[in-house]
This record gives C-alpha cells, structure tokens and sequence, in this order.
C-alpha cells in the first residue's frame, strides 16, 4: 500500500516535470534563435526530458536510468555521424529529419552527458524524501 502511493507520487513529480519541460523544448524550439540555448540547453534538456519519460514508468528502479538515457543519446548521435537519416532514405521526412538530427557534434555528446548528471542529481534529491 506505501509502495504503491510513492510509485503515485513519484509518476506525478515525474510527469509534471516531464510536461514543463516539453514545453521549454518547444518553446525554445519554435523561439529561441541563438547560439547557446538552442543548441545547448537544449540539448542538455533532451536528455532530462527523457529521463522523467522512462522514470515517469519506471519511477522507482534501475538507478543506472540516466546511464542508459546517454547511451541511448550517444548512440542517436554516431547515428548523426553517419546520417543514418538518409542511408534509410529518410531525409526528405522534416519530422524524423528534426528528431533524429542530422548533423554530429561532440559539443552536442557533452551536453547529453550533463543532463543526464543534472537528472541524476534531481532523481536522487527527489528519492531522498520518499
């Protein structure tokens, strides 16, 4: 009965979290022209933003989640570094082209690395009161 209301409690932390920070990426993504926080900010809140998807499901295991997020990151990114956009013939897609990236950037790696540790710090701030 505990474990199932801290479960409730961390998937709405989570979920809002998740939510106001989609809507910082649009905003910025949709607003924002410049040279820091669209291409870096944003970067590092993509990674968080991904963090609080997986915790919003899994709120309370695997503490490796923000290792798994870079990883996954990482793995977009050497993805980019190949443009495996267009070697699935996907480049005319301007959606899959915005998701997916198409240009790498170790600038870009390092960013997903500091919002995964932002998270880490965040996830362990929030598991410490419950």
């Amino acid at each position: 009965m505990v474990v199932t209301k801290i479960k409730k409690k961390l998937r709405i932390i989570y979920g809002v979290a998740f939510l106001l920070i989609f809507a910082t990426e649009v905003f910025i993504a949709l607003y924002v022209r410049d040279n820091f926080i669209r291409p870096y900010v944003g970067d590092m809140l993509v990674t968080v933003l991904i963090c609080c998807f997986v915790r919003f499901f899994v709120p309370e295991k695997s503490k490796f989640a923000p290792l798994f997020v870079f990883l996954f990151s990482l793995l977009v990114e050497i993805g980019q570094y190949f443009d495996f956009v267009k070697l699935l013939g996907l480049d005319n897609n301007v959606l899959i082209s915005t998701l997916l990236g198409r240009t790498f950037s170790v600038a870009d790696i390092i960013c997903y690395g500091i919002g995964c540790v932002v998270f880490g710090v965040f996830d362990y701030i929030i598991k410490k009161k419950f």
